[in-house]
């Protein structure tokens, strides 16, 4: 019982696990909410064309986690030999670079995979947010124009603090989805390559080792360090009377 939880927190792979979940959260979380920010804010000035932006920031929301995993693998697809099929080779290739095996290359090869994530993520932080900016009084937004400031200060003194709040809680939301990455992993590499994360170390354990003890320990893991997160939302949507 303890030997696999010696193993959940002490062993090397795992520790790279560990580091790789914290790159997703890190990384992943922040650009996601930044990226859906600062589109929203950019797409309340566009009038009529809102919408249009919208639609093509928010469309891969509509595309599965395995689906997009599929898609992005023919873009960093790699076969060596002068047969480099993936789209971001070939745009290499057509500029004189020297093609990749974009996957396979430790460290980076995490960023590449925490893209998809924020390809797919981006869309739905970007509505939460844009429908909390248009709630903000049209009223305050012109009084702080009377008196004088600018676009930036009114973004980073009205109107980051008035949804701070939906911030928080859309942050949360992609923090716990971060925590639970599996299918992009899965599907792209398989953790190899130095890519592998919890929930993916997880199915290994169980599915295809069948080491019932490291899997439930994982499980357990994965669960104790969501958990928090899951109180941090919860707190929020009180605070904010959604219960």
């Amino acid at each position: 019982f303890l030997e696999n939880y010696r193993y959940a927190f002490t062993d090397s792979a795992m520790l790279i696990v560990f580091r790789n979940n914290l790159l997703w959260l890190i990384l992943g979380t922040s650009f996601c909410v930044v990226f859906g920010l600062i589109i929203a804010v950019l797409a309340d000035r566009t009038g009529r064309a809102e919408k249009y932006y919208k639609i093509i920031i928010f469309l891969p929301m509509a595309i599965s986690f395995v689906g997009a995993g599929v898609i992005w693998k023919f873009i960093y697809n790699y076969r060596g030999q002068g047969n480099e099929t993936g789209l971001l080779n070939a745009i290499i290739v057509y500029f004189g670079g020297t093609p990749k095996a974009w996957l396979q290359i430790p460290f980076w090869n995490n960023i590449f995979l925490i893209i998809i994530m924020i390809w797919l993520q981006t869309g739905y932080c970007m509505v939460i947010l844009s429908s909390a900016i248009k709630g903000i009084s049209s009223e305050l937004l012109e009084a702080a124009r009377i008196d004088g400031a600018n676009e930036i200060q009114i973004f980073f003194r009205i109107i980051i603090p008035v949804i701070s709040d939906t911030i928080v809680s859309v942050t949360t939301t992609v923090l716990i989805f971060s925590l639970k990455t599996f299918d992009v992993v899965n599907t792209m590499t398989g953790g190899n390559y130095g890519t592998n994360v919890i929930a993916n170390e997880f199915f290994m354990q169980r599915f295809v080792q069948y080491n019932t003890g490291r899997a439930s320990a994982i499980a357990i893991v994965l669960l104790i360090l969501v958990i928090p997160v899951m109180i941090m939302n919860l707190r929020q949507f009180n605070e904010r009377k959604a219960f």
